[in-house]
């Protein structure tokens, strides 16, 4: 949910409050303009789109199965549903991508129901992480999944904004938080040095 919808005509400013609080050069500043060039970009048509992002699930082994996660979870533990709109769809590769192995085996990533997950109850029974990591998790997901977004050519500006990265534009902590979101990203090394995403999935256990 948005917490402060931007109308079309305003993005640009609020694209430039933000830059004026990055550095000017590096990594930061790099993905950032990544991000926001997503804006100008046609993109493909939403069917390609979700080609492309169930073709991204494939490359993971995530095993895709063609129905909406209504019908059971988004992430079962083995399979993920994929009728669902696209960049939903890729913010579950991130949390493929960020979840621990013995959670990779567990109902939406043992993180509790997903907002799609048709059996609340025992997605939330399955949930292993606290509310600390998990909020840290979440986060680190939608930035991945927004990467992905560019990186496929999609307009990743718009899940950059419905993700609320958009909010509080302008204010140093903003901004902080992007960059110490994104280095928690390259640490873990699912994206690379320049903040490109890797076909890379975690290996080491939760603490």
């Amino acid at each position: 949910m948005i917490l402060s919808p931007i109308a079309p005509d305003d993005i640009d400013t609020v694209l430039a409050r933000y830059r004026a609080t990055l550095p000017e050069t590096g990594t930061v500043r790099a993905v950032f303009e990544r991000i926001a060039a997503s804006l100008a970009a046609p993109g493909p048509d939403e069917a390609i789109r979700h080609r492309d992002a169930v073709a991204l699930t494939n490359r993971f082994g995530m095993a895709p199965l063609d129905e909406p996660p209504e019908r059971g979870f988004s992430w079962d533990g083995a399979r993920v549903r994929t009728v669902t709109e696209p960049a939903v769809l890729i913010h579950e590769v991130a949390h493929y991508q960020l979840a621990s192995p013995a959670r990779r085996q567990l109902p939406d990533f043992g993180l509790g129901a997903g907002p799609e997950t048709g059996c609340v109850a025992e997605a939330d029974r399955s949930r292993v992480l606290g509310d600390a990591a998990r909020e840290i998790e979440e986060q680190m997901a939608s930035l991945l999944g927004v990467l992905w977004e560019v990186e496929l050519g999609h307009p990743g500006i718009e899940a950059f904004q419905e993700q609320n990265w958009l909010e509080g534009a302008g204010r140093a902590g903003t901004a902080r938080f992007f960059a110490e979101t994104l280095a928690r990203l390259i640490n873990w090394q699912v994206v690379d040095a320049a903040g490109r995403p890797l076909e890379t999935v975690r290996i080491r256990p939760d603490a």
